[in-house]
C-alpha cells in the first residue's frame, strides 16, 4: 500500500465513520436498531451499490471474531452485577436449554418447511438462535424496563453467545468428523468450564492488578482493561475453551470491580464497541449480494415466524416455568429476541468449511435478520407499555469514579448523582460517610464550591470525596446506599438497609 492509497482509503473510511454516527441520530428516532442502517451503508458501497467488490468470507469471519470479542467485552465492562445477579439462573438456562429448543424447532422447520438438508437446516438452527445486547437496547434504551428484565437480556445475550459458536462449528465439521451427540454435549460443556475459569481467573488477577498499580496516566487505565479482555479470550481459545465466554465474564468482573477510573474505561470501551459496530455490520453488508437474496426472501420469512412465533416463546416459557415469572414478563422475553450480528457473522463458519448450501444459508440468515428486526424493533416499545413494563421503581445508583492517590495513600471519589437518585434532598451530614473520608468540594450547575454540612445535595450535582485507602471501599458501600435508600438507608430495612450494603 502506498501512501497515496493509505490516503483513499482513510478518506472513504472517515466519511463511512461519519455517516455511520449520523445514522444514530435518525435511529433512535425511528426506533429501529442502528445495526439495520449500517448494514445499508454496507449494501450501498457494495457490488449493487457503489460497485466495490467483496467476497472474502474468511476475512469476514475473522474480523467478525475480533470485533465480537470488543463487543463482548463491552457488554461485561457496561453490566452491573447487581442487575443481573437475581438473572443469572434464568439467563443460564435460556442460553443452553433455552438454545437447545431454538435451534430443534427451527432445523424442524427448515427441513420441512423450506427443503434445507438436515446438515444445513441444524446449522440454520443454531445460527439464528443467539440473541443480540445491542441491538435489544438499542431499541429499548428509551423504555425503562424493570431491572428484572434488563438484567435476564442482558445476561442471556452475554452468556449464550459461547455455547452457540461451538454448537455452529460442530455442525460444520460433521461431513469430516463423527461423534455420538454425548460425546459432543461433553466437549461443548468442557470448553464453557474452561472459558468460564480462564475468565475467572484473567478478571480476579486483572483487578487485583490494577487497584494495587497506580498507572502514571488515567488514559493508560481503558487500554490496560481491554488488553485484560482481550488476553482472556485469546487465553480461553488457545486452551481450547470458549473464548467468546472468557472475555465476557473477565470483563464482567473487571466492571464490578473497584477499579480506577472506573467511568472513564466503561466510555473508552463504548467508543471501541461503537467502532468494532459500525465496522462489522459495514462489512457484512459488504459481503452480501442483494440481486441473489430474491429467491431466498420467503425462505427466511417462514424461518424466521417459526423462530420468533414458536422457537423463541417455546424456549422462553418451558425454560422459565421454574422461575414463577409473571406471564407478561415472558411474553416481552418472547418478543424480545432480537438478531444483530452475531447471526451474520456466524453464517460465515459454515461458508468457510465449504458446507453445502452455505450460501443460501448465509442469504437466509442475512434477510431473516433484517425483515424480523424492522418487525420486532418498532413494536418492542409498544409491547412494553402495552405489558406495563416500562415503569422501573428502582432508584439509579450514583455513577462513582475512582482516581487514586498513590503518595497521598488515598482515594479521591467523583460521584455524580443521577436524575432518579434518592440522595436528592439528603444534607452532607446526613451521608454519614465512615471516618477518613469527606465531601470536599460539590460542582453544581457549572460553579463549584466547598460544601458545608448543611448542603442539600441535589440530582445533577458532582461530588469530589476524598477517602484514604482503609475506608475507601466502606465510603463507596456507604454513597451506593444512600443513593438506593436515602438518608434512612442503614437504619430501616428494605432497599436502603443493611442488606444494601452488602454487594
Amino acid at each position: 500500500m502506498t501512501v497515496d492509497s493509505l490516503n483513499q482509503l482513510l478518506l472513504f473510511s472517515a466519511l463511512v465513520l461519519l455517516v455511520a454516527v449520523a445514522a444514530v441520530r435518525l435511529s433512535s428516532r425511528s426506533g429501529l436498531p442502528s445495526l439495520l442502517i449500517y448494514l445499508g451503508i454496507g449494501v450501498a458501497i457494495g457490488q449493487d451499490g457503489i460497485g466495490f467488490g467483496f467476497s472474502d468470507a474468511e476475512l469476514t469471519q475473522v474480523l467478525g471474531y475480533a470485533a465480537l470479542v470488543v463487543i463482548l467485552a463491552e457488554g461485561g465492562l457496561s453490566t452491573k452485577w447487581s442487575d443481573i445477579r437475581p438473572a443469572v439462573p434464568a439467563a443460564a438456562v435460556l442460553s443452553t436449554f433455552g438454545v437447545a429448543v431454538s435451534v430443534a424447532v427451527t432445523a424442524l422447520a427448515a427441513h420441512y418447511l423450506v427443503g434445507l438438508a438436515w446438515q444445513a437446516a441444524l446449522l440454520m438452527g443454531a445460527v439464528v438462535s443467539s440473541t443480540d445486547a445491542a441491538a435489544v437496547f438499542s431499541v429499548l434504551r428509551r423504555v425503562p424496563l424493570p431491572k428484572r428484565l434488563t438484567g435476564i437480556l442482558e445476561a442471556e445475550s452475554g452468556f449464550n453467545d459461547a455455547p452457540v459458536v461451538l454448537l455452529v462449528v460442530t455442525f460444520s465439521s460433521f461431513g469430516s468428523e463423527h461423534h455420538p451427540w454425548y460425546f459432543l454435549l461433553a466437549e461443548i460443556a468442557l470448553e464453557l468450564a474452561i472459558g468460564l475459569v480462564v475468565g475467572l481467573v484473567v478478571g480476579k488477577l486483572g483487578e487485583l492488578g490494577m487497584r494495587r498499580v497506580a498507572l502514571p496516566a488515567s488514559g493508560v487505565y481503558p487500554i490496560a482493561v481491554m488488553a485484560l479482555c482481550v488476553l482472556a479470550y485469546a487465553g480461553g481459545s488457545m486452551a481450547h475453551g470458549s473464548g467468546f465466554l472468557a472475555v465476557y465474564v473477565a470483563a464482567l468482573i473487571l466492571g464490578n470491580g473497584k477499579l480506577p477510573h472506573r467511568p472513564a474505561v466503561r466510555g473508552f470501551a463504548d467508543g471501541v464497541a461503537w467502532m468494532a459496530q459500525i465496522g462489522l455490520f459495514v462489512l457484512l453488508g459488504l459481503l452480501v449480494t442483494p440481486h441473489n437474496l430474491g429467491n431466498d426472501f420467503w425462505p427466511a420469512v417462514l424461518i424466521g415466524l417459526a423462530l420468533t412465533l414458536v422457537a423463541r416463546p417455546l424456549s422462553v416459557f418451558l425454560c422459565l416455568r421454574v422461575f414463577k415469572l409473571p406471564w407478561q414478563d415472558k411474553a416481552l422475553l418472547s418478543w424480545a429476541g432480537l438478531r444483530g450480528a452475531v447471526p451474520i457473522v456466524l453464517a460465515t463458519i459454515p461458508m468457510v468449511a465449504d458446507v453445502e448450501d452455505s450460501q443460501r444459508i448465509f442469504n437466509i440468515v442475512f434477510v431473516l435478520v433484517v425483515v424480523f428486526t424492522v418487525l420486532q424493533g418498532p413494536t418492542l416499545p409498544w409491547l412494553a407499555g402495552t405489558l406495563r413494563l416500562n415503569e422501573r421503581d428502582e432508584a439509579d445508583d450514583v455513577d462513582i469514579e475512582s482516581a487514586p492517590l498513590e503518595r497521598l495513600r488515598g482515594h479521591l471519589l467523583s460521584v455524580a448523582i443521577p436524575p432518579s437518585s434518592r440522595m436528592h434532598g439528603v444534607e452532607v451530614t446526613e451521608l454519614r460517610l465512615p471516618p477518613g473520608s469527606a465531601v470536599t468540594l460539590v460542582v453544581r450547575d457549572g460553579t463549584s464550591f466547598v460544601p458545608q454540612p448543611s448542603t442539600v445535595l441535589r440530582h445533577g450535582d458532582e461530588l469530589l470525596v476524598v477517602a484514604t485507602d482503609q475506608v475507601r471501599d466502606s465510603a463507596e458501600r456507604r454513597l451506593l446506599s444512600v443513593s438506593r435508600g436515602g438518608k434512612l438507608a442503614g437504619w430501616l430495612g428494605g432497599p436502603g438497609g443493611s442488606t444494601a450494603l452488602r454487594r
